[in-house]
């Protein structure tokens, strides 16, 4: 059972990353219960161009919770209880590729998993396969492209670490060379868990840094990324909000039709 105090549903919802804790000015505050315990942080919904929009934060108000700690089940299914029904997930990422330096906004069309431990799935039971050959949503990344203009740079394989150590410069140039973009730590099970619950996702990947492999003399920071990331925390804002107003108000794409012809064995919420 899931329950969630709110005067009126969302229908878009954002999960903010690293340095990003706030969206909506004014919003009220929506406590969601769900089967797999409590979300990051209580839910805080507003108004958007007149779309009611849903903002978690991931890792907690406080960022109390590293990503292979993360509740992502309690939070894709607090968003989908509240009434969402498509999420804008930023996040920060390490480039792979020289051409996408510190500051670019990348959208990625592909996701390749090397996380270990993470509870993946909602299903506990039953033979459910829920496709997921397009990992992120078309028509959401449409509408990032058009919000953000030359701004945004969208295509790319972002692979998903275990965290939360960073890559070794092993690890980081066997990543380039397999041809991926970008490299992050949460955008696994998030992803996935938004599929299996018929959810629109898009990916808003800030690069914060040239990962190991890239350069010989340095290695990532903590430091650096939070500062990265804190100085386009309102660039990135004013993309989300601007995105919001162009997401499609009926969805057509293929996310929406996830679960078509599958008996899940749970009701959605």
């Amino acid at each position: 059972m899931s329950t969630a105090s709110t005067s009126a549903p969302a229908e878009i919802g954002v999960i903010g990353g690293s340095g990003f804790y706030e969206l909506l000015e004014g919003a009220e505050q929506a406590e969601v219960t769900t089967p797999f315990g409590d979300p990051s942080a209580p839910l805080s919904i507003g108004t958007v161009a007149g779309r009611r929009v849903a903002f978690l934060p991931r890792h907690g108000r406080d960022h109390e919770y590293p990503p292979h700690r993360i509740n992502y089940r309690a939070n894709i299914w607090a968003l989908r209880a509240a009434g969402v029904r498509q999420i804008l997930a930023p996040c920060a990422v390490g480039s792979l590729r020289r051409d996408l330096g510190p500051g670019t906004i990348v959208v990625p069309d592909q996701l390749v998993d090397r996380t270990s431990g993470r509870v993946q799935t909602f299903h506990e039971r039953g033979a459910v396969h829920v496709p997921f050959a397009d990992p992120y949503c078309a028509h959401g990344t449409a509408a990032v492209a058009e919000a953000g203009g030359e701004g945004v740079r969208t295509g790319g394989a972002m692979v998903v670490i275990e965290g939360p150590r960073f890559s070794t410069r092993a690890e980081s140039q066997w990543y380039a060379a397999q041809g991926w973009s970008l490299v992050n730590m949460t955008g696994t099970p998030e992803a996935v868990l938004a599929r299996e619950l018929a959810v629109c996702y898009t990916s808003l990947a800030l690069v914060t840094d040239l990962d190991a492999g890239l350069d010989e003399e340095e290695s990532v920071s903590q430091d650096e990324v939070f500062k990265v990331f804190a100085a386009n925390t309102e660039r990135m804002r004013s993309l989300v909000l601007r995105t919001v107003e162009l997401l499609p108000a009926d969805r057509t794409c293929r996310c929406a039709r996830a679960l078509d012809g599958i008996t899940l064995p749970f009701e959605l919420p």
